[in-house]
This record gives structure tokens, sequence and C-alpha cells, in this order.
């Protein structure tokens, strides 16, 4: 079973694991101590610069912090729609329809004449 945290529950664990101060995390993030607490408690978002450095940092991989992040932001966005589960559903069944419709974009062929 999948360990589900927030995007910033996940960085507070990566910040303890390696026993760093939210101060020295902030201070190579570059940006204030208030704002990561801020975002450890997901009380704010991060950009994608930021996740950059923090990925850097603890040293895992980019998408791995990008898939929490994103995660986050749509679980947010659709835990406050009564029928979450019929939107999820239209999300998988969209998907799979722009990316047949992508493929298909992707071998037409021009002729110039």
């Amino acid at each position: 079973m999948q360990n589900i945290s927030t995007f910033g529950e996940r960085i507070r664990h990566l910040r303890e694991e390696k026993q760093l101060p939210i101060r020295k995390v902030a201070a190579f993030a570059d940006i204030d101590p208030s704002t990561l607490s801020k975002i450890e408690r997901s009380e704010r978002y991060a950009n994608e610069s930021l996740i950059d450095k923090l990925a850097q940092l603890f040293q895992i991989e980019k998408q791995e912090l990008l898939n929490e992040f994103i995660s986050d932001k749509i679980a947010r966005e659709i835990m406050v729609i009564e029928q979450p589960e019929e939107i999820l559903q239209l999300i998988r069944s969209k998907m799979k329809y722009l990316r047949n419709r992508d493929q298909l974009q992707g071998t037409i062929k021009f002729s110039n004449g």
C-alpha cells in the first residue's frame, strides 16, 4: 500500500529525515523560512523552481515531487464537488481520448501540392 501524504508533509518528512532545520532548507531554496513552514503545513503552494531546488537538495527525482504537488492541487479542487468519482472517471476517459487524438494528429501527413 502506498503511503499517502500531502506535498508539504512529504517535504517536512524529507527535511526531518535529513535532520535539516527549516531555516537551512529555506536558505538553500532561497525562500523565507515562514514560507517553507506554510508549504509544509499545506497553507501555501510551491512553484516549479522550488520543486527543482528541493529535489536537488533531497536527492530525489523532480518528477516524484512534481507528482505529489500536482496530485495535491487536483485533489483539493475535486474534493469539494459532490460526486468526485464521476469527475475522476470523466478525466480518465478524456485523458484516453486526448492521447488517441494527439497520436492520430501526429500521424497526419501534409503534402506540398
